[in-house]
């Protein structure tokens, strides 16, 4: 059972797992196999019927009731799954895990001050990371930073960088030089932000500095709450002269200009981020059947493969009137993306580094979001504390995306003429 699950071939390793039942009807571990599948399969009713299972025959089962807590958190039973992971906490007080998915969970519900404290257990349950510039002093918000250089860096994903990006004038604005670094594709687009003084590509020597700090750690050290996340929106501009380059190239496209991404590329080396980051994308099929509208001229901003090579050359069989335009293969890093955003009137983007990028830039951005989607959008909200510009459509419990694009396109037929 557990080689076919690594296989993905979940029908036949829930039947290993069934079969093992058959032999030994009171096998926690099959129990629990089981509820992950199921878990994986996104059927959340029934893994919780699992770990119920598993717990009802071992109490003590940590994990269990942390896995128990994920599937009620993905259905938003938000305090049934705090419950169950204090519960799994209290088994094991150890169980980094279990904090993490606590963390995440607080998040989600907007309890960004003990959910922010929970967060760095993110290293020890490697959810986080790796963990870099150990070797130096890490500020955690408790020394002054007047007079103080600090390195900010990355940590995760391009997204991230974004999003976290802007606390940078925060602490520049406690008496500190910041430097960050950040990947080497975000090195042109960070120049534009405000409070840096200066950006050092990832893997670069770094100056000497007083502390560190990882961007994903400075909700924490500067206790941010809903109320007080840094909101100088816009934060991120696009260079003037890249952006006269796209002015002109688009100056003949008179109606509304949309950017569209519908997929998050993919990630071969990286299976599990891979599978979460499908769940994301929206077929190229449906997405474009509800994107038709006469009076609009769409322009690709999808970056990343598989998708971005299967649009090329073959727009006019996803927008047979011709209003699909691909210059995608001219945005070399986030700095050309920016700069073609900034002639656009709305961004539609599933959740990516995209939907960052324009909502940093202050663009109208519409951001389609699945149904257990990541804590950073909240629940059941149309709007985002963390980006104004931003209006997020949401999927519901029945994880289709028909009805979403069918909001979108409807949203579309409102928007304003183009004067």
């Amino acid at each position: 059972g557990n080689a076919l699950r690594e296989l993905k071939r979940m029908a036949q390793a829930s039947e290993a797992y069934r079969q093992a039942l058959v032999y030994k009807n009171d096998y926690v571990a099959a129990y629990q196999n089981l509820g992950v599948v199921a878990h994986e399969l996104r059927d959340f009713e029934t893994a919780v019927a699992y770990y119920d299972k598993v717990i009802s025959l071992q109490s003590t089962h940590a994990q269990a009731h942390s896995n128990r807590g994920v599937a009620l958190k993905a259905q938003h039973h938000i305090a049934a799954a705090l419950k169950s992971f204090d519960l799994s906490i209290a088994i094991d007080p150890q169980y980094a895990q279990a904090y993490w998915n606590k963390a995440i969970t607080l998040l989600l519900d907007g309890q960004y001050e003990k959910g922010w404290q929970l967060f760095e257990w993110g290293w020890q349950a490697k959810q986080r990371g790796p963990q870099r510039h150990t070797e130096l002093p890490l500020w955690t918000g408790i020394y002054p930073l007047k007079g103080k250089n600090i390195l900010l860096h990355t940590e995760q994903g391009y997204g991230d960088v974004i999003q976290f990006c802007r606390y940078a004038k925060t602490v520049h604005d406690l008496g500190a030089t910041v430097w960050l670094e950040v990947p080497s594709s975000l090195v042109d687009l960070m120049q534009t932000l405000e409070g840096v003084h200066a950006i050092i590509p990832a893997g670069q020597p770094i100056p000497d500095v007083d502390f560190h700090c990882p961007l994903m750690s400075l909700p924490k050290a500067l206790k941010t709450t809903l109320a007080t996340i840094p909101n100088h929106n816009p934060y991120l501009q696009a260079d003037p002269a890249k952006s006269s380059h796209w002015q002109n190239k688009l100056a003949a496209f008179q109606n509304t200009k949309v950017g569209l991404v519908w997929s998050t590329g993919a990630h071969p080396n990286q299976p599990e981020a891979a599978m979460a980051n499908a769940e994301r994308n929206v077929p190229l099929e449906l997405f474009a059947a509800h994107l038709q509208h006469a009076n609009i001229d769409f322009f690709s901003l999808q970056k990343g493969d598989p998708a971005e090579s299967h649009i090329q050359g073959r727009e006019k069989e996803y927008w047979p009137k011709g209003n699909f335009h691909n210059f995608a293969s001219e945005l070399h890093n986030f700095a050309d993306t920016a700069a073609l955003i900034a002639q656009l009137d709305l961004v539609i983007t599933v959740d990516t580094s995209t939907a960052h990028l324009a909502a940093a830039m202050g663009k109208p951005v519409w951001i389609l979001v699945k149904s257990d989607g990541c804590w950073r959008w909240l629940i059941d909200i149309e709007h985002s504390p963390w980006y104004p510009s931003a209006r997020i459509h949401r999927q519901g419990p029945d994880r289709n995306w028909q009805p979403v694009l069918e909001r979108v396109a409807q949203a579309l037929q409102e928007l304003p003429a183009r004067t």
